[in-house]
């Protein structure tokens, strides 16, 4: 497991200085600052290195000139660096867009914590990971406009849309394709290489079916459950999708504290002692989490005559890829405008049914197992 965050700079006047560190009380020779600075000019580009100095073992990302900071991960000498890549780019965005007057160091803590657990992420976690990333939002959107873009229009595109000014595309892309949401690939006669839209996000709020259908077999009181069903039909009465809404909850859901509540409220409705219990899975900020839920409307607190107190999912949320059928329609329509090149058109033709048939496999494969 990791054991400690910082974030510097080069300093032309005193050289390495750290501007963040978690927890409080670790210590890192200059020397060794240093030694990872020298490492990153050496390969004179944004990116990630890992390295062994004395017993530390580093994971540690560089930004870039532009920006010029580094994010260095301390880790267990067991632990692989490499399976924090995708992690550390995650929080380099977040700390980039919090520079003014150093908002980004008290948020250290939250993204240490959010850093160590991000090699078992589940898929669902790392889904919300990759629909808060702003670039990666920007990409998938346009994809579903045009399906397929030029890699270099695309760069060309995202410096000219994106202000912030920091753009990692090839790690972004990297994350883009592990998680099978656009394939990379090159054509004969074009000059760059294509990026391709093979599954689509779809993100909402779902009604916590199971435990509307009988609250009671899931710890609700008898007498609560018409109160409870109301709650529930009124708030899916006036829900409309929106992205702004959708982002709220993903910017909770990808707390790991936030997702562990969430967790036992889909499989139960829960006292305020039940999820005390929490606090052995690390949830310590329990009150500040309800908050949280209570805030965003995935959570109703009921209260029965002995004045206990029941906590209950008001909304649940999905969030999973699909496969972009009505991509087809927008193909055939390139086609027909000659927007695109016909040998690019067939090649993404390939590509959706060679996806296609992954997935089936892939699905078939699943129900197998369970079976």
């Amino acid at each position: 497991m990791p054991i400690g965050l910082v974030v510097m700079r080069w300093n032309e006047r005193v050289g390495t200085e750290m501007l963040a560190k978690h927890p409080p009380e670790i210590n890192i020779p200059d020397k060794t600052l240093s030694q990872v600075y020298s490492t990153h000019e050496y390969s004179e580009e944004s990116g990630m290195i890992s390295l062994m100095i004395g017993s530390l073992n580093i994971a540690s990302y560089y930004t870039g000139p532009d920006k010029g900071f580094y994010i260095l991960l301390l880790l267990d000498l067991d632990d692989d660096p490499d399976s924090y890549e995708g992690g550390l780019i995650d929080i380099s965005r977040i700390i980039l867009q919090n520079l003014m007057d150093d908002a980004f160091v008290p948020m250290i803590p939250t993204l240490f914590r959010r850093l160590s657990i991000y090699p078992i992420l589940n898929k669902e976690q790392h889904l919300a990971i990759t629909y808060q990333d702003e670039i990666k939002r920007m990409i998938i959107t346009r994809l579903r406009d045009e399906g397929v873009v030029a890699k270099s229009e695309l760069m060309v595109w995202l410096k000219d849309q994106y202000k912030q000014g920091f753009v990692d595309l090839e790690r972004v892309l990297i994350e883009l394709v592990k998680h099978e949401i656009v394939k990379e690939t090159s054509v004969k006669s074009m000059p760059s290489g294509l990026i391709f839209l093979i599954q689509d996000v779809v993100a909402l709020r779902v009604p916590p079916v199971k435990i509307f259908d009988d609250p009671t077999r899931y710890g609700l009181p008898a007498q609560l459950v018409e109160d409870y069903k109301i709650e529930v039909k009124k708030f899916f009465q006036n829900y409309l999708p929106t992205e702004g809404d959708n982002l709220r909850i993903i910017d909770i859901l990808i707390d790991p504290q936030v997702y562990e509540t969430i967790r036992l409220l889909r499989t139960s409705i829960v006292t305020k002692n039940d999820l005390e219990k929490l606090r052995r899975k690390g949830v310590d900020d329990l009150d500040d989490i309800l908050k949280m839920l209570w805030d965003t409307q995935m959570i109703r607190v009921f209260q029965d005559k002995a004045n206990n107190e029941y906590y209950a999912l008001l909304s649940d949320f999905y969030l999973d890829l699909f496969f972009p059928k009505y991509l087809l329609n927008t193909i055939k329509k390139e086609y027909d405008q000659k927007s695109k090149a016909g040998q690019v058109l067939i090649e993404y033709l390939t590509v959706l049914e060679n996806s296609y048939s992954d997935l089936k496999a892939a699905a078939k494969t699943e129900l197998n197992v369970k079976a």
